[in-house]
């Protein structure tokens, strides 16, 4: 008998409910800790990137208009969903160590997994609530009633870091679109495979089209077109380095946008993305709001 013949799959973006190759064709091989490859990756370009921002700015208004209640109920879906495809999460984790992507020590790859399904739960849960907690009905002296609700940013890119790639994802992606915003993500270098399989996840589980765009690729080579976008209203980083972060955050000149950076790689304030104190937090959502204010006579 003929010795069974793999064939590799090719893993492709995640840009407005589909899956393109990237318009260089250019992919990447994922590789274990043997060198055995795995997989193939698609490798984003500049234009895929804008491609990605164009399908968010479009499904935005439609996110945003849509009920907290319907948003979370769609993000727990997600959270069904990927229970679905935990075996393969955990397998996706674990396969490609060559880069120090898999999980290791005392908390392993099924415990990734389902850190990032109860993330996903947690911020489903905040979708209806947080408003109540960051907005509030201001004390005034006149006969007013003074507001402050809360407004999504818009346009969200999301830079997940090398560790923890499907935890750290779901951590920084969750506070922005349970508030309203759509997301432009870029995977982990180091193991992209998690986000990638993230993507078939999205298209299964109600999200509407261009609410989630998924790039994998060289994070060095998209960074520059992130920080310098126009069109990108804000950025939630974690775990990188000090000069990506100072990259990141030179893009306030171009348009103002929001840029969060939390922790640097190997330095203090390293995020550690299973301590649920630290990530479940409100004030994971608040960089992603605008606050409006709004004035309205009191009856006498």
């Amino acid at each position: 008998m003929p010795e069974r013949l793999d064939v590799l799959k090719t893993y492709k973006l995640y840009i407005d409910g589909q899956f393109p190759r990237s318009e260089s064709g250019r992919s990447m091989p994922l590789t274990d800790s043997k060198g055995k490859v795995l997989a193939h990756i698609a490798r984003a370009s500049r234009k895929d990137l804008r491609d990605g921002v164009e399908a968010a700015r479009k499904a935005q208004a439609g996110w945003s208009a849509a009920t907290a209640y319907l948003r979370g109920q769609i993000m727990y879906r997600m959270a069904e969903m990927m229970e679905g495809k935990r075996r393969e999460f955990v397998d996706a984790l674990s396969a490609a160590t060559s880069k120090g992507a898999a999980a290791k020590g005392k908390k392993g790859s099924d415990a990734e997994v389902t850190g990032a399904i109860d993330r996903l739960v947690h911020y489903a849960g905040w979708a209806d609530n947080y408003a109540q907690v960051l907005g509030c009905n201001n004390p005034v002296s006149g006969p007013f009633y003074n507001f402050t609700i809360t407004e999504p940013t818009g346009v969200v890119a999301i830079v997940a870091p090398d560790e923890r790639p499907l935890l750290a994802l779901v951590s920084l992606l969750a506070p922005a679109i349970c508030s309203g915003n759509t997301v432009v993500a870029v995977a982990s270098h180091a193991n992209p495979l998690p986000a990638a399989i993230l993507g078939e996840v999205c298209a299964t589980s109600d999200v509407p089209a261009g609410v989630v765009n998924i790039l994998t690729g060289e994070r060095a080579e998209l960074l520059p077109f992130i920080s310098a976008h126009r069109d990108i209203d804000a950025v939630h980083a974690a775990n990188l380095t000090g000069e990506q972060n100072t990259l990141l955050r030179a893009g306030v000149a171009e348009n103002v946008k929001r840029v969060t950076c939390r922790g640097v790689a190997g330095g203090k304030g390293v995020i550690d993305w299973f301590d649920n104190g630290q990530c479940q937090s409100p004030w994971w959502i608040e960089p992603f709001v605008e606050m409006k204010t709004i004035w309205h006579p009191a009856s006498v």
